[in-house]
């Protein structure tokens, strides 16, 4: 591989991958809540560390030449990457929603805020039947 180009690729991958990286770190301190936070950081995971592996394979692939077993490291790493981003942000935005934690009020839309049509909502800590006397 042509050393100039090696070097614009990793140049572009990295540089790309780490102004995502910071650019998702901005942007979690100016959203309001817990479930825009996580929303905000999974484009980073789920992008700009895959350009990170990708950039390091290129400058694998120019300093040490073509190997298999370095392109199964960075194939793998990106699925893993891509699968790890998305089961984590699903768990921490679930945890978030089931914790009770407020939706800032002016997110819109705010799905959360209501149950879908047709669902009945039922709080199973309040007593509906006033006529039957627990005791």
């Amino acid at each position: 591989m042509n050393e100039t180009l090696a070097t614009v690729l990793v140049g572009i991958f990295g540089i790309t991958g780490s102004l995502l990286l910071l650019a998702s770190a901005l942007a979690m301190f100016r959203v309001r809540d817990a479930l825009s936070r996580i929303n905000v950081f999974s484009p980073a995971t789920g992008l700009g560390m895959p350009l990170i592996v990708a950039a390091a394979y290129v400058f694998d692939l120019h300093s040490a030449g073509f190997s298999w077993s370095s392109l199964l490291m960075a194939v793998v790493a990106v699925l893993c990457l891509i699968i790890v981003s998305s089961v984590a942000s699903n768990t921490l935005a679930r945890s978030t929603v089931l914790s009770g934690q407020p939706v800032y009020r002016k997110t819109n839309p705010n799905r959360l805020a209501h149950p879908p049509a047709g669902v009945i909502d039922v709080d199973p800590d309040v007593d509906d039947d006033p006529d039957v006397d627990e005791r």
